[in-house]
Protein backbone atom coordinates (compact mmCIF):
# COMPACT_ATOMS: atom_id res chain seq x y z
CA UNK A 1 0.00 0.00 0.00
CA UNK A 2 1.69 3.78 -0.83
CA UNK A 3 2.62 5.75 1.83
CA UNK A 4 0.17 8.36 0.61
CA UNK A 5 -3.12 6.24 1.16
CA UNK A 6 -5.17 7.73 3.92
CA UNK A 7 -4.87 5.08 7.42
CA UNK A 8 -8.63 5.39 7.31
CA UNK A 9 -9.31 3.83 3.83
CA UNK A 10 -6.62 1.43 3.87
CA UNK A 11 -9.74 -0.91 5.24
CA UNK A 12 -11.35 0.72 2.36
CA UNK A 13 -9.33 -1.37 -0.11
CA UNK A 14 -9.73 -5.09 -1.75
CA UNK A 15 -7.09 -6.27 -3.44
CA UNK A 16 -8.39 -8.74 -5.72
CA UNK A 17 -5.91 -11.08 -7.03
CA UNK A 18 -5.38 -14.26 -9.49
CA UNK A 19 -5.00 -17.39 -7.96
CA UNK A 20 -4.58 -20.86 -8.35
CA UNK A 21 -5.36 -24.11 -7.78
CA UNK A 22 -7.79 -25.60 -4.44
CA UNK A 23 -6.84 -21.77 -3.11
CA UNK A 24 -9.84 -20.54 -5.91
CA UNK A 25 -12.31 -21.85 -3.83
CA UNK A 26 -12.64 -19.44 -1.86
CA UNK A 27 -16.11 -20.49 0.03
CA UNK A 28 -15.20 -17.99 2.97
CA UNK A 29 -16.13 -15.45 0.74
CA UNK A 30 -19.35 -16.51 -0.41
CA UNK A 31 -20.30 -17.28 3.20
CA UNK A 32 -19.32 -13.56 3.47
CA UNK A 33 -21.83 -12.22 0.34
CA UNK A 34 -24.58 -14.41 2.14
CA UNK A 35 -27.13 -11.91 2.08
CA UNK A 36 -26.58 -11.27 -1.96
CA UNK A 37 -28.03 -14.94 -2.05
CA UNK A 38 -31.16 -14.04 -0.21
CA UNK A 39 -31.62 -11.36 -2.61
CA UNK A 40 -30.84 -12.68 -5.70
CA UNK A 41 -32.99 -15.61 -5.18
CA UNK A 42 -36.20 -13.32 -3.67
CA UNK A 43 -35.01 -11.61 -7.43
CA UNK A 44 -35.96 -14.56 -9.11
CA UNK A 45 -39.07 -15.83 -6.88
CA UNK A 46 -41.01 -12.33 -7.85
CA UNK A 47 -39.59 -12.57 -11.76
CA UNK A 48 -41.26 -16.19 -11.39
CA UNK A 49 -44.92 -15.19 -10.42
CA UNK A 50 -44.52 -12.11 -11.71
CA UNK A 51 -47.96 -11.31 -13.73
CA UNK A 52 -48.85 -14.88 -13.56
CA UNK A 53 -52.45 -15.70 -13.43
CA UNK A 54 -51.91 -18.62 -10.92
CA UNK A 55 -48.96 -17.67 -9.41
CA UNK A 56 -47.80 -20.55 -7.23
CA UNK A 57 -50.01 -22.72 -8.14
CA UNK A 58 -47.90 -23.74 -11.42
CA UNK A 59 -45.73 -25.51 -8.70
CA UNK A 60 -48.68 -28.15 -7.71
CA UNK A 61 -50.30 -27.58 -11.38
CA UNK A 62 -46.65 -29.25 -13.39
CA UNK A 63 -46.23 -32.08 -11.05
CA UNK A 64 -49.91 -33.02 -10.77
CA UNK A 65 -50.85 -32.71 -14.60
CA UNK A 66 -47.46 -35.38 -15.22
CA UNK A 67 -48.96 -37.43 -12.26
CA UNK A 68 -52.28 -37.61 -14.10
CA UNK A 69 -50.55 -38.80 -17.61
CA UNK A 70 -48.27 -41.22 -15.93
CA UNK A 71 -50.97 -42.68 -13.96
CA UNK A 72 -53.60 -43.56 -16.80
CA UNK A 73 -50.52 -44.33 -19.42
CA UNK A 74 -48.01 -45.84 -17.58
CA UNK A 75 -50.08 -46.87 -14.31
CA UNK A 76 -53.06 -48.47 -15.82
CA UNK A 77 -52.66 -49.30 -19.54
CA UNK A 78 -49.13 -49.88 -19.50
CA UNK A 79 -49.20 -51.66 -15.64
CA UNK A 80 -45.91 -50.30 -14.92
CA UNK A 81 -45.06 -51.35 -11.26
CA UNK A 82 -44.70 -49.61 -8.13
CA UNK A 83 -43.36 -51.27 -5.53
CA UNK A 84 -46.87 -52.29 -3.99
CA UNK A 85 -47.89 -48.47 -3.28
CA UNK A 86 -50.68 -46.55 -5.55
CA UNK A 87 -49.20 -45.75 -8.61
CA UNK A 88 -50.21 -42.32 -8.81
CA UNK A 89 -48.61 -42.03 -5.12
CA UNK A 90 -45.99 -43.66 -6.28
CA UNK A 91 -44.75 -41.06 -9.37
CA UNK A 92 -45.97 -38.05 -7.50
CA UNK A 93 -43.40 -38.71 -4.73
CA UNK A 94 -40.52 -39.08 -7.68
CA UNK A 95 -41.79 -36.42 -9.51
CA UNK A 96 -41.31 -33.50 -6.73
CA UNK A 97 -37.79 -34.02 -6.31
CA UNK A 98 -37.33 -34.71 -10.06
CA UNK A 99 -39.40 -31.17 -10.37
CA UNK A 100 -37.00 -29.40 -8.45
CA UNK A 101 -33.78 -30.49 -9.95
CA UNK A 102 -35.30 -30.26 -13.26
CA UNK A 103 -36.25 -26.55 -12.87
CA UNK A 104 -33.03 -25.85 -10.76
CA UNK A 105 -30.93 -26.87 -13.59
CA UNK A 106 -32.47 -25.07 -16.98
CA UNK A 107 -32.70 -21.99 -14.62
CA UNK A 108 -28.89 -22.53 -13.49
CA UNK A 109 -27.86 -23.27 -17.03
CA UNK A 110 -28.93 -19.83 -18.06
CA UNK A 111 -27.98 -18.09 -14.96
CA UNK A 112 -24.40 -16.83 -15.76
CA UNK A 113 -25.70 -15.60 -19.16
CA UNK A 114 -29.01 -13.80 -17.77
CA UNK A 115 -27.20 -11.62 -15.33
CA UNK A 116 -24.74 -10.37 -18.17
CA UNK A 117 -25.35 -6.64 -16.34
CA UNK A 118 -24.77 -7.65 -12.86
CA UNK A 119 -21.62 -9.69 -13.81
CA UNK A 120 -19.90 -6.83 -15.85
CA UNK A 121 -20.61 -4.36 -13.66
CA UNK A 122 -20.20 -5.16 -9.60
CA UNK A 123 -17.85 -7.53 -8.03
CA UNK A 124 -18.88 -10.75 -5.87
CA UNK A 125 -18.74 -14.11 -5.80
CA UNK A 126 -19.88 -15.56 -9.57
CA UNK A 127 -20.90 -18.90 -7.67
CA UNK A 128 -23.88 -16.62 -5.49
CA UNK A 129 -25.65 -17.18 -9.32
CA UNK A 130 -26.11 -20.51 -9.99
CA UNK A 131 -26.51 -20.75 -6.15
CA UNK A 132 -29.19 -18.80 -5.65
CA UNK A 133 -30.93 -20.69 -9.23
CA UNK A 134 -30.32 -23.97 -7.30
CA UNK A 135 -31.84 -22.34 -4.65
CA UNK A 136 -34.74 -20.32 -5.56
CA UNK A 137 -37.02 -23.64 -6.70
CA UNK A 138 -36.97 -24.86 -3.20
CA UNK A 139 -39.92 -22.55 -2.63
CA UNK A 140 -41.97 -24.74 -5.34
CA UNK A 141 -40.31 -27.46 -3.66
CA UNK A 142 -41.79 -26.87 -0.48
CA UNK A 143 -45.32 -26.34 -2.24
CA UNK A 144 -45.41 -29.78 -3.92
CA UNK A 145 -44.49 -31.20 -1.01
CA UNK A 146 -47.77 -29.80 0.94
CA UNK A 147 -49.82 -31.73 -2.14
CA UNK A 148 -47.39 -34.96 -1.65
CA UNK A 149 -48.94 -34.65 2.22
CA UNK A 150 -52.13 -34.39 0.78
CA UNK A 151 -51.65 -37.73 -1.22
CA UNK A 152 -50.50 -39.22 1.67
CA UNK A 153 -53.21 -38.42 4.06
CA UNK A 154 -55.51 -39.96 1.33
CA UNK A 155 -53.92 -42.89 0.56
CA UNK A 156 -53.46 -43.66 4.17
CA UNK A 157 -49.99 -44.15 3.70
CA UNK A 158 -47.97 -43.28 6.96
CA UNK A 159 -44.22 -42.42 6.68
CA UNK A 160 -41.95 -44.42 8.77
CA UNK A 161 -38.57 -43.95 10.54
CA UNK A 162 -36.72 -43.15 7.31
CA UNK A 163 -38.16 -40.06 7.53
CA UNK A 164 -35.47 -38.38 9.63
CA UNK A 165 -33.49 -38.56 6.24
CA UNK A 166 -35.21 -36.55 4.37
CA UNK A 167 -33.02 -33.49 5.55
CA UNK A 168 -30.09 -34.99 4.08
CA UNK A 169 -32.10 -36.33 0.83
CA UNK A 170 -33.39 -32.47 0.06
CA UNK A 171 -29.49 -31.50 0.91
CA UNK A 172 -28.26 -33.69 -1.74
CA UNK A 173 -31.03 -32.90 -4.32
CA UNK A 174 -29.40 -29.30 -3.98
CA UNK A 175 -25.86 -30.22 -4.05
CA UNK A 176 -26.59 -32.43 -7.34
CA UNK A 177 -28.44 -29.37 -8.99
CA UNK A 178 -25.63 -27.42 -7.85
CA UNK A 179 -23.11 -29.12 -9.23
CA UNK A 180 -25.21 -29.57 -12.52
CA UNK A 181 -25.70 -26.06 -12.90
CA UNK A 182 -21.59 -25.38 -12.10
CA UNK A 183 -21.31 -26.87 -15.16
CA UNK A 184 -24.11 -25.98 -17.61
CA UNK A 185 -23.65 -22.45 -16.80
CA UNK A 186 -20.32 -22.40 -17.33
CA UNK A 187 -20.26 -23.87 -20.99
CA UNK A 188 -23.22 -21.99 -21.78
CA UNK A 189 -21.13 -18.92 -21.28
CA UNK A 190 -18.53 -20.28 -24.23
CA UNK A 191 -21.50 -22.55 -26.36
CA UNK A 192 -24.33 -20.96 -26.57
CA UNK A 193 -26.20 -23.41 -28.24
CA UNK A 194 -25.95 -25.02 -24.99
CA UNK A 195 -29.24 -23.04 -23.84
CA UNK A 196 -30.77 -25.64 -26.76
CA UNK A 197 -29.66 -28.92 -25.69
CA UNK A 198 -30.54 -28.63 -22.32
CA UNK A 199 -34.36 -29.16 -22.45
CA UNK A 200 -33.73 -32.36 -24.23
CA UNK A 201 -30.80 -33.35 -21.93
CA UNK A 202 -33.22 -33.29 -19.12
CA UNK A 203 -36.11 -35.39 -21.15
CA UNK A 204 -33.76 -37.99 -21.32
CA UNK A 205 -32.18 -37.67 -17.98
CA UNK A 206 -35.77 -38.05 -16.63
CA UNK A 207 -36.25 -41.67 -18.44
CA UNK A 208 -33.00 -42.37 -17.27
CA UNK A 209 -34.44 -41.99 -13.30
CA UNK A 210 -36.92 -44.18 -11.98
CA UNK A 211 -39.26 -41.13 -11.47
CA UNK A 212 -41.96 -43.40 -13.38
CA UNK A 213 -40.91 -46.77 -13.47
CA UNK A 214 -38.97 -48.38 -9.76
CA UNK A 215 -35.40 -48.74 -9.50
CA UNK A 216 -36.22 -52.48 -8.55
CA UNK A 217 -37.34 -53.54 -12.57
CA UNK A 218 -33.37 -52.89 -12.66
CA UNK A 219 -31.40 -56.03 -12.03
CA UNK A 220 -29.62 -56.25 -8.74
CA UNK A 221 -25.97 -56.52 -10.35
CA UNK A 222 -26.74 -53.33 -11.96
CA UNK A 223 -27.95 -51.19 -9.41
CA UNK A 224 -24.54 -49.70 -8.09
CA UNK A 225 -23.93 -48.76 -12.13
CA UNK A 226 -27.11 -47.65 -12.33
CA UNK A 227 -26.47 -44.85 -9.26
CA UNK A 228 -24.01 -43.41 -11.11
CA UNK A 229 -27.39 -41.56 -12.26
CA UNK A 230 -27.13 -39.02 -8.96
CA UNK A 231 -30.52 -38.26 -9.95
CA UNK A 232 -31.38 -41.95 -9.03
CA UNK A 233 -29.73 -41.89 -5.98
CA UNK A 234 -32.20 -38.80 -5.12
CA UNK A 235 -35.69 -40.10 -6.26
CA UNK A 236 -35.20 -43.70 -4.86
CA UNK A 237 -34.23 -41.59 -1.18
CA UNK A 238 -36.76 -39.69 -1.68
CA UNK A 239 -39.55 -42.23 -2.13
CA UNK A 240 -37.89 -44.42 0.38
CA UNK A 241 -38.29 -41.91 2.87
CA UNK A 242 -41.62 -40.57 2.61
CA UNK A 243 -43.71 -43.28 1.22
CA UNK A 244 -42.43 -46.56 2.62
CA UNK A 245 -40.66 -47.80 -1.00
CA UNK A 246 -37.70 -50.42 -0.75
CA UNK A 247 -33.95 -49.01 0.98
CA UNK A 248 -32.28 -47.50 -2.14
CA UNK A 249 -29.21 -49.81 -0.82
CA UNK A 250 -25.92 -48.90 -3.25
CA UNK A 251 -27.79 -46.79 -5.66
CA UNK A 252 -27.76 -43.99 -3.01
CA UNK A 253 -23.86 -44.56 -2.00
CA UNK A 254 -23.09 -44.42 -5.75
CA UNK A 255 -24.94 -41.61 -6.61
CA UNK A 256 -23.82 -39.26 -3.07
CA UNK A 257 -20.36 -40.30 -4.65
CA UNK A 258 -21.05 -39.18 -8.08
CA UNK A 259 -22.63 -36.15 -6.77
CA UNK A 260 -19.22 -35.19 -5.05
CA UNK A 261 -17.16 -35.44 -8.07
CA UNK A 262 -19.65 -33.28 -9.97
CA UNK A 263 -19.73 -30.76 -7.43
CA UNK A 264 -15.72 -30.54 -6.37
CA UNK A 265 -14.48 -30.68 -10.19
CA UNK A 266 -17.44 -28.07 -11.18
CA UNK A 267 -16.54 -25.47 -8.48
CA UNK A 268 -12.94 -25.65 -9.54
CA UNK A 269 -14.43 -26.03 -13.15
CA UNK A 270 -16.38 -22.51 -12.69
CA UNK A 271 -13.71 -20.50 -10.54
CA UNK A 272 -11.33 -20.94 -13.42
CA UNK A 273 -13.51 -20.04 -16.25
CA UNK A 274 -15.50 -17.26 -14.41
CA UNK A 275 -12.65 -14.59 -14.85
CA UNK A 276 -13.39 -14.41 -18.59
CA UNK A 277 -17.24 -14.07 -18.14
CA UNK A 278 -17.81 -10.54 -18.27
CA UNK A 279 -15.65 -10.42 -21.62
CA UNK A 280 -17.74 -13.20 -23.02
CA UNK A 281 -20.98 -12.38 -22.13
Amino acid sequence: MSADVHPAAADLVVDIEAQSGLRRLNLREVWVYRELLYFLAWRDVKVRYKQTVLGAAWAILQPVMTMGIFAIFLGRLAHVPSDGLPYPLFSFAGLVPWTYFATAVTGGALSIVGSQQLISKVYFPRLLIPLAAAVTPLVDFAISMVTLVALLWWYHVVPGAAIVWMPLLVLLALATAFAVSLWLSTLTVSYRDVRHIVPFFMQFWMFATPVAYPASLVPSQWRALYGLNPMAGVVEGFRWALVGGPAPGPIIFASTAVVAVLLVTGLMFFRRAEGTFADLI
